[in-house]
């Protein structure tokens, strides 16, 4: 053996060791550097977390406050890509139109009055909020009758009475009252109305299995209910055969008290209002203004009174605000949850949406007692609870009800009319009259087949509109429903993702009376 081979060999051996060790730290540096990087570079399959993004609301109605709801229910929270809301409001409470009035020390619902046993979302808010339950006055037991301008051309019997028995009588009579007069009509109407509410409730089913719309014509077309807006009420109900004497009379007296106009209404805007006169219907003890109050309270708003919006400028990468007040906000996202049918706010870009009109309902509250006379009769006790009337110009309003009885002789009433009701007509309508409040609403649209709809996207970017589903059909659920649809749209839209339970809802709500006074 050779030694210097074998001497040489072993020093190269020597020298070998250090560089691999060398080698071998080298190479596991370079691997932890790669994966580092690796765990740092974001990959095509993870999801891009955004900055939260700030949104502006314009309304504290139902619509305003759901979309706040919704938006905080359904968006992701590690991080939430809803940071800020705000929401103005250009009054000095919330609710927009639902409102409560004072009168003679008892407190009224002046505005949205009552809620269908199915309206799930205004149900469920009411359980979120642990808000109170009252079902509507006007039951069963209350006396109706319908005024054609000179008689009443049908009443009921006053079944409200102290003993079950004598209601049950008059109940049953009054049935085959309605029955003898109209036929089986009546199931022909209630089955016109059912179809409706069951294509309805499809708004209500998971996340997973219902689309977010982006137009309310694409809504309407999913759920089953677009050719009910293409066509007037009176069609419809001509179509499945209902009786003119119903149509003239009865649905007539209901369209007027729930929406100010005949049944020349768009026919899901009817079924709607139709639906609004069955059995079940209920209201929030004390206002259901405390449903906005509630949400906006419980979903970390940041809210504005007394700011009413003059300007909303979009500059490329956010939305600037400017109130009349004159302050300026600015926003990446913002929502009109308020009619703009009837309010100044000047939009750059400027863009067009289809021609509406609101139809107002004067609401006039009256502590006193009607004049039998009017109503050519020799009692009080014969004017029914309930007056309804028929499509008559000559009739200067559409109903007068009794809200509460406070003595024999001594009542609240509420009229809706669709004019201001002067002084010198309520001098003769009522025989004592010691209290008069009166309130003008831009109530909801005038309704006109084939209805046209703005988009819930205004601009194309971010700038979003509630009340664009109000006219296919305007209460308190219907917008809670487009609510939902814009929050889930906005959060589609910036690549969030949407949930589909409520299990995260919290179980009780602050106190949100100082966010309202009565009208």
């Amino acid at each position: 053996m050779d030694w210097r081979c074998s001497e040489s060999e072993s020093m190269e051996k020597k020298k070998e060791e250090p560089l691999k060790t060398l080698q071998m730290k080298m190479n596991a540096m370079i691997v932890f550097i790669f994966t580092l990087l690796f765990l740092s570079t974001p990959s095509s399959s993870s999801s891009v977390q955004s900055d939260p993004q700030t949104v502006c609301i314009i309304g504290s109605g139902i619509g305003g406050s759901s979309v706040a709801h919704f938006l905080r229910q359904y968006s992701d929270q590690s991080p939430p890509p809803i940071g800020l809301i705000r929401i103005f409001e250009r009054r000095g409470r919330v609710g927009g139109r639902m409102a409560t009035i004072s009168l003679a020390g008892d407190t009224f619902e002046a505005g949205a009055s009552i809620l269908h046993p199915k309206n799930y979302h205004a149900v469920n808010f009411v359980k979120f909020l642990n808000l109170t339950v009252k079902q509507d006055d006007e039951d069963d037991s209350s006396s109706f009758g319908i005024w054609d301008g000179h008689k009443f051309v049908f009443k009921t019997l006053d079944s409200n009475s102290k003993f079950p028995f004598f209601q049950k009588i008059a109940s049953l009579l009054n049935s085959f009252r309605m029955f003898f007069r109209y036929g089986f009509s009546l199931f022909k109407m209630s089955n016109f109305v059912e179809s409706a509410v069951d294509k309805f409730l499809n708004y209500y089913k998971s996340c997973e299995s219902r689309p977010v719309f982006e137009s309310v014509d694409e809504m309407l077309k999913w759920a089953g209910l677009y050719n009910l807006t293409t066509r007037t009420l009176q069609e419809e109900l001509v179509d499945v055969r209902l009786s003119p004497l119903l149509i003239q009379e009865l649905v007539t007296v209901i369209t007027r008290i729930n929406y100010g106009q005949s049944v020349s209404i768009s026919g899901f805007a009817g079924a709607v209002s139709l639906a609004g006169s069955g059995g079940g219907l209920w209201a929030v003890e004390g206002g259901n203004w405390q449903m906005a109050a509630g949400l906006i309270n419980t979903s970390d708003v940041e809210l504005h009174l007394n700011e009413e919006i003059a300007s909303i400028s979009y500059l490329g990468d956010y939305y600037e605000l400017n109130s009349t007040n004159g302050n300026s906000y600015t926003c990446d996202i913002t929502v009109v949850a308020t009619p703009l049918d009837e309010i100044n706010i000047r939009f750059t870009p400027a863009f067009l949406i289809p021609n509406r009109q609101l139809q107002h309902t004067h609401a006039t509250f009256v502590r006193g007692f009607l004049n039998p006379a009017y109503f050519d009769l020799h009692s009080a006790s014969a004017i029914p609870e309930l007056v309804g009337t028929v499509e008559n110009s000559d009739i200067p309003f559409t109903s007068i009800s009794v809200l509460k009885q406070h003595s024999k002789n001594d009542m609240s009433y509420k009229i809706f009319s669709r004019e201001t009701v002067a002084d010198a007509l309520l001098n003769r309508i009522f025989s004592v009259r010691t209290a008069t409040i009166r309130i003008n609403w831009g109530a909801y649209p005038h309704y006109k087949a084939p209805e046209r709809f703005a988009p819930f996207i205004l601009d194309g970017r971010h700038l979003y509109y509630v009340n664009s589903f109000e006219n296919a059909a305007s209460t308190m659920e219907t917008s809670a429903v487009a609510a939902e649809n814009v929050a889930r749209l906005i959060l589609s839209r910036s690549s969030s993702q949407v949930k589909s339970s409520s299990s995260n809802l919290k179980s009780s709500s602050p106190d949100a009376h100082d966010l309202y006074s009565d009208l």
